[in-house]
Formats: structure tokens, C-alpha cells, sequence
């Protein structure tokens, strides 16, 4: 994956970091995103286009994995910190305990690219869009992207 010049956030994510947040977001991540995610955190792709739903999407950013702070201005990228503000917009079922879809790329227009654990094995989540004009309260609107990570990564053109 090529990625534009300076657009990755530092520091890199290591196993320990990666491990807490499996733990804390109840889930596991697949291994082909952690490996894109220890290299790639937070990074802007050249190739960065896809088609989903009949519809061109752009990916703005990868989010990132970061120990959040509150002191840099690029915590906003942070996937923990973007899971909070969705809020129950992701979620539709308020007693949940874990993660159902995982943001994992800002879209440009303010939908997001999702690793989907709702209807697959808690190892191999699907890939989708979070609709974010359509999404309510308990009720998001995805649409199916990919089977994995890596099939999604395939997809992208510039």
C-alpha cells in the first residue's frame, strides 16, 4: 500500500497497545489488519476510491490506534475517540457488551469504512460503509463492502 507523504500518525501501534483495545473493544482484530494498522496508522492512501452500493466512495484517512491522552490534535483520528462520538448510532442493541461495527477509515461526506462483527465469526469480521445520514439511534445503515480487510484493501483505485 502506497500512502501520501506524512500522513501516517506516530506512534506506531504495538502488540501490547493492540491487545488492550481487542480487550477493551471485546473483539479480535483480524491479523492482516493489525499488520496494515502497525505500519499504516492513520495514513491517507494514494489509491483511495471504492465502489460500494453503486455508489464512488473516498477514503479521507484510515483512522489510527493511539494512548489517548487529550494533548495532540490528532487524537481525533483515533478510533476509540471516534467510537465515542457515534455513540449508539453504530450499535442496535443498547445492552451490548463489545463491538458490533468497528470504524476503521473516515470516508469523505462523514460515513465511515467498518469492520462488521454482526454477522460473522468474532475472527473474521466483513467489511462495510456506515451510512451516517441514514443511521439513527440503534438502528445503523451499512452497506456491504467485503468478506475481510484484505479483499477491501484490493478494492482500492485512485
Amino acid at each position: 500500500m502506497e500512502v501520501k507523504d506524512e500522513t501516517i500518525i506516530y506512534p506506531l501501534p504495538d502488540d501490547v497497545l493492540l491487545n488492550e483495545k481487542e480487550n477493551k473493544w471485546r473483539i479480535k482484530l483480524p491479523d492482516e489488519y493489525k499488520e496494515f494498522i502497525k505500519k499504516f496508522n492513520g495514513a491517507s492512501p494514494v489509491k483511495d476510491s471504492f465502489m460500494c452500493n453503486n455508489h464512488s466512495y473516498a477514503i479521507d484517512r484510515f483512522l489510527s490506534i493511539l494512548k489517548v491522552t487529550g494533548e495532540r490534535d490528532d487524537e481525533f483520528y483515533d478510533i476509540g475517540v471516534v467510537r465515542t462520538q457515534l455513540d449508539e448510532r453504530i450499535v442496535s442493541d443498547e445492552n451490548l457488551v463489545g463491538t458490533e461495527l468497528l470504524p476503521v477509515a473516515v470516508l469523505f461526506a462523514g460515513d465511515f469504512v467498518c469492520l462488521d462483527y454482526r454477522n460473522t465469526d468474532e475472527t473474521e469480521p466483513s467489511v462495510c460503509v456506515w451510512n451516517h445520514e441514514e443511521s439513527s439511534d440503534l438502528d445503523p445503515v451499512t452497506y456491504f463492502t467485503s468478506n475481510s480487510f484484505d479483499e477491501f484493501l484490493n478494492m482500492l483505485t485512485e
